[in-house]
């Protein structure tokens, strides 16, 4: 089936206990709404339509599946349906809450808060190449606290990019979109292929995918934290076994940025998966070390040498 745009529901529907107020985002894997619950509070409902597999017209309510998709619908839905049941455990304020699932209009919705905020990526646009080393280490050092919540859960996030982190109004971080959590650290699990975004994605998205694991969204932190320096993705990591170009972010912003969090960058943009951050943890204890300022660079080697002497007495 062609992609097409599927018609969203309208504004004012009852679905179950909830009323549709808008359309939030149209994606090629499904739509959010804006909704209102029983008791008056919004929240954002996200309905399972991969518009790959399925059509629904203006004015309809349930999709129209042709039957040589329905078996890809309904595995999809499956998985959908078992993301929400994860996410659903997890009760942190740095990932995004999951308050209901249930299956209507022969497809599956998840129920979420609602925030109110931007996605990175959104402020990163607004912000090009003026992103500072503060605003950086602020909004990634919360966001880890979220994604080792993720991991001690056996969960996999695999889709990591600045589009799904939102910023609260106070720039708080909010990891969203777990299309690809369905992936799971345990080895008697079934490994379901994963969505990713070239860029973002690690060197072990590609291929058999036998060594995706906690490094593999390393990767794509450290792929979000150099967007955030460069306003765009990094080159793929597919293309960079092929011809590695990218400039490291050590040479890249020398000066603009402390040499302790470029090192960071680099470290978890390594294809070699043994060679990053093997857990959140060592990831979060590097970003949280004291840096010296950029700004401090331009006394030259000596003068750093001797201010670290004078911190020390």
């Amino acid at each position: 089936m062609a992609q097409q745009a599927n018609h969203a529901l309208p504004s004012g529907f009852q679905l179950e206990e909830y009323s549709i107020e808008r359309q939030l985002s149209l994606g090629g894997f499904s739509i959010v709404y804006l909704a209102i619950d029983p008791a008056g509070t919004r929240v954002a409902i996200k309905e399972y339509l991969p518009n790959s597999l399925a059509l629904r017209g203006e004015g309809e309510i349930k999709p129209c599946i042709p039957e040589e998709h329905q078996g890809a619908f309904l595995y999809g839905m499956k998985c959908f349906f078992e993301e929400g049941r994860a996410l659903a455990r997890l009760s942190h304020p740095n990932v995004i809450r999951v308050v209901n699932f249930f299956r209507a209009n022969d497809t599956v919705y998840m129920v979420m808060e609602y925030e109110r905020g931007r996605t990175l990526q959104e402020f990163i646009a607004k912000h090009p190449g003026t992103v500072s080393e503060r605003f950086m280490r602020g909004v990634f050092a919360r966001l880890l606290n979220g994604l080792r919540e993720v991991h001690s859960h056996k969960l996999l996030h695999l889709d990591l990019k600045p589009s799904n982190i939102y910023l609260r109004q106070d720039n708080t971080p909010v990891l969203i979109d777990f299309g690809a959590a369905r992936q799971t650290l345990s080895t008697d699990q079934p490994i379901l292929k994963p969505m990713y975004t070239p860029g973002f994605a690690s060197p072990e998205h590609y291929g058999s995918r036998k060594d995706l694991g906690p490094w593999s969204d390393i990767y794509s932190i450290g792929a979000s934290m150099y967007a955030c320096m460069a306003g765009a993705a990094p080159q793929a990591a597919n293309e960079r076994y092929e011809k590695d170009v990218l400039v490291p972010a050590m040479k890249r912003w020398e000066g603009k940025y402390s040499d302790r969090l470029l090192e960071i960058v680099d470290w978890c943009l390594n294809l070699n998966h043994y060679y990053r951050p093997q857990s959140v943890f060592a990831l979060q204890k590097a970003l949280v070390e004291a840096v010296e300022e950029p700004e401090q660079k331009s006394a030259g080697w000596l003068g750093r040498i001797v201010g670290k002497f004078a911190k020390a007495q």
